[in-house]
This record gives structure tokens, sequence and C-alpha cells, in this order.
């Protein structure tokens, strides 16, 4: 049987962490700042945590 493939579009859009968790990034973080607070630009570098049934499928996705 052939080796199972990680999905590559996945795995650089979502981070586990060494307990399980699943975070990812800001949408809206990119595009059109100038008229974005400075609060909400910054608040946008911080990863954002998945919901649990969000998580599963990640999972599912990235370690089959």
């Amino acid at each position: 049987m052939p080796k199972q493939k990680t999905r590559k579009t996945v795995a650089k859009r979502f981070k586990i962490t060494a307990r399980g968790k699943v975070f990812r990034g800001h949408q809206y973080s990119s595009h059109r700042k100038f008229h974005k607070s400075k609060r909400l630009i910054r608040s946008y570098k911080r990863p954002i945590q998945l919901s649990s049934k969000q998580e599963k499928q990640i999972k599912k996705l990235l370690l089959t």
C-alpha cells in the first residue's frame, strides 16, 4: 500500500502545537491596510485557535 501524503496546502496554512492545538492566521490581514487601525493590524499578527470540530478536520488532513 502506498504512503499517505500530507496535504501541503493545509500544512502551510495551519500549525499544530506540541499539545495538539491547531492555529491559523488571520483573514483580511494582507491587503488594504491603510483604512484599518494600527491596533487591528497588530491583532492580526497573533494566530487564532480553531474550534474542536474544525481541529478534527484539519488534523485528519495533516496526519493522514
